[in-house]
């Protein structure tokens, strides 16, 4: 076990014990929370990914749902969730570590310095964003691709056939605009989240109420999707070049990506292409996603997260 400094109450900090049986509650909670959000808005981050990586087709909310009626009827339901195996596979360990991550990251800055302060707390959603996107990036690539191509029809058929027709070094490409966009989207998200709950006036043995809960992690997913979006959108393209005629060369660094959108696409239709979708389904995801965490950890060990 390691002892830690933990917040009880609001900004409060008292030693505890960080144990192994909090560790598997970070880990269980988080799994749960990034497969209950994830499912859910699985239809709408399927509509995302087709219009991120075209630069022909304009978004537009008609688009979108147009896009989505198209897939039903010729496709059946099925197709709405077609990857979610892939996404499952990521999002929960993805999910997990960063729970885990940034419990771990508040701990250790708790324990070092008395108390969390908003850049360290801040701080540990970015490093957290980071540690997990790292550890599961390859398979973010093979959701990407499941998303879009018919020919990808499982994980590991699309695996094989990345690896043998691009390389090993394709699972990674536009590695570096994911890893900057979760440590803008994850140090803003938990921040936002965790000082709101930690800011909330309750009396002591008291929880925030289901409303609350939601509405948090709203505001949290909000933010950080609005900040990082324009990354998430060079991520897709460096992920999925040239799987639409696009040349690879034009995707082939972050700075290229970038330049590229902008030139031909601009700021609106290019690089915030879709945002509007996000601003319906980023908070949505971020609610369910917080508050089965919070719900979850808090059965097994019986404490609120802040």
């Amino acid at each position: 076990a390691v002892v830690s400094t933990q917040s009880t109450g609001r900004g409060d900090t008292t030693p505890r014990t960080r144990s192994s049986h909090d560790i598997l509650s970070n880990l269980v909670a988080g799994a749960c929370a990034g497969a209950v959000a994830k499912s859910t808005i699985a239809p709408f981050d399927r509509a995302k990914i087709f219009f991120q990586v075209s630069s022909r087709q304009e978004f537009s909310y008609r688009e979108c749902f147009r896009f989505l009626i198209l897939t039903v009827r010729e496709k059946g339901y099925g197709q709405l969730w077609k990857g979610n195996s892939a996404t499952m596979v990521r999002i929960m360990p993805y999910a997990a570590i960063s729970y885990l991550a940034n419990e771990h990251y508040k701990a250790h800055f708790r324990r070092r310095e008395g108390y969390l302060s908003h850049g360290k707390r801040f701080l540990s959603g970015s490093l957290a964003g980071l540690t997990a996107s790292f550890s599961t990036y390859a398979l973010e690539v093979l959701r990407a691709r499941m998303a879009i191509k018919p020919e990808y029809v499982s994980i590991r058929q699309s695996f094989l056939h990345i690896v043998r027709t691009e390389g090993v070094a394709s699972l990674y490409r536009g590695i570096t605009p994911t890893l900057l966009g979760v440590s803008v989207y994850g140090g803003f998200s938990f921040y936002v989240f965790g000082t709101l709950k930690q800011q909330h006036p309750l009396s002591p043995g008291d929880q925030l109420t289901l409303t609350h809960r939601v509405l948090y992690g709203a505001l949290a997913g909000l933010c950080g999707q609005s900040i990082s979006y324009p990354l998430d959108v060079a991520r897709r393209r460096m992920q999925t070049g040239g799987l639409h005629g696009d040349h690879l060369e034009r995707y082939s660094t972050l700075r290229k990506t970038i330049t590229h959108i902008y030139t031909h696409e601009g700021v609106r239709k290019g690089l915030y292409k879709g945002l509007s979708l996000n601003f319906m389904k980023g908070p949505i995801a971020a609610s369910i996603s917080y508050t089965v965490f919070d719900y979850v950890n808090h059965l097994f060990v019986g404490k609120e997260s802040v």
